[in-house]
């Protein structure tokens, strides 16, 4: 399979008698076979909007959209029922089925004018179900269920419409963390095991970047920006669209992670590549200390106060080359260290001034 969709100078939003409202202008793109896309950008970029215009639910305002080479536009709803499903956020509505027949339904453009199930639909309809893990779902009403639990239900409604083309909008949602992990790689597993093109918007960055074969970076500012996540680490695109002040990102490991303001400066002995030398900087950097592998790599860091990681599993505290304190828990230290760092910053004031309280 090639080209699945493709757009051209494509402009997205909404008419008005008042004239029309753009969200997105400009855009050019293509969707490939047998590849899970992920389109990524902040609330209010577009994302929902350039989906729904994609499936042909909203007019676009200009440009072209290609749907296997034809323009949507001259697909029937049918036609286009057979080539794209889709699964959008909002399902409350659906009363008073059962998970196993709104699956069912997912099999509507099949099964001619009476929807009557052949043997060949209830077989399809309990194997998406199964792919989706929702057997002890089926016979429930959807009203029972949760936000998550119904969300799957609608994943495996699309599954077992047979299309080439599905689209999601942010379809792990409402699920928890283990669910969506599992999601995201089924919804992969589907895209090479059934020759599926797979496009979701998502505000799971780091599990996109993880696990999409390419992605769509979108926003009002910079517009389109699509390429393997390896490609768009590399380019710094994804650091254009999404780094800011509070967040810092790591080209080799293509992930985002929390930049914290350090306040304070201190040494800490050990190997760096153990593990409880890593997660101890990890938890002075989030109280506002900056680890330090000597004093020569920063000036103000303390002389007086050092942290020791052997790596037997314990952690030590060493003020003016004595250890102190030996404790086997990061809580612990952490107790510890903040107010011993403090009282010898207050200590070296106080004898470069020439002052002590009380004199």
């Amino acid at each position: 399979m090639g080209i699945a969709i493709e757009i051209k100078n494509l402009s997205t939003g909404y008419k008005a008698r008042g004239g029309n409202s753009p969200v997105s202008t400009g855009l050019n793109a293509e969707l490939q076979g047998s590849e899970m896309v992920c389109l990524l950008g902040a609330n209010g970029a577009g994302k929902s909007t350039l989906l729904r215009t994609l499936a042909g639910f909203q007019p676009s305002l200009g440009g072209e959209v290609e749907v296997m080479g034809q323009n949507v536009k001259r697909y029937s709803s049918k036609e286009l029922s057979q080539i794209i499903s889709v699964v959008l956020t909002d399902n409350s509505g659906i009363r008073n089925m059962t998970a196993w027949e709104v699956v069912a339904m997912g099999r509507s453009p099949y099964t001619g004018f009476w929807g009557r199930l052949g043997e060949k639909d209830k077989k399809i309809v309990d194997k998406c179900i199964g792919w989706v893990g929702i057997e002890d779902l089926a016979l429930r009403k959807m009203q029972t269920l949760s936000d998550g639990e119904r969300q799957k239900v609608m994943i495996a409604k699309a599954i077992a419409q047979e299309t080439p083309i599905i689209f999601l909008d942010e379809p792990t949602a409402f699920l928890d963390y283990p669910s969506k992990i599992q999601m995201m790689l089924l919804l992969h597993r589907l895209s090479k095991a059934l020759k599926k093109t797979v496009f979701m918007s998502t505000h799971d960055l780091e599990h996109a970047l993880q696990v999409a074969d390419r992605v769509w970076l979108l926003d009002g500012r910079h517009g389109l920006t699509t390429g393997l996540p390896e490609d768009l680490s590399l380019d710094g695109s994804i650091e254009k669209y999404f780094a800011n002040d509070g967040m810092m990102f790591d080209r080799k490991s293509c992930s985002f992670s929390i930049g914290y303001e350090t306040a304070r400066t201190v040494v800490v002995e050990g190997n760096e590549d153990t593990l409880e030398y890593i997660l101890c900087a990890k938890a002075l950097v989030r109280n506002g200390i900056k680890p330090v592998r000597s004093i020569k790599d920063e000036q103000d860091a303390s002389r007086d106060v050092a942290v020791r990681v052997p790596g037997d599993g314990t952690f030590r505290l060493v003020e003016r080359g004595l250890e102190t304190i030996k404790v086997n828990k990061i809580e612990h230290l952490l107790h510890t260290i903040v107010p011993t760092i403090t009282k010898y910053q207050i200590s070296a004031i106080r004898e470069a001034a020439d002052m002590n309280q009380y004199e």
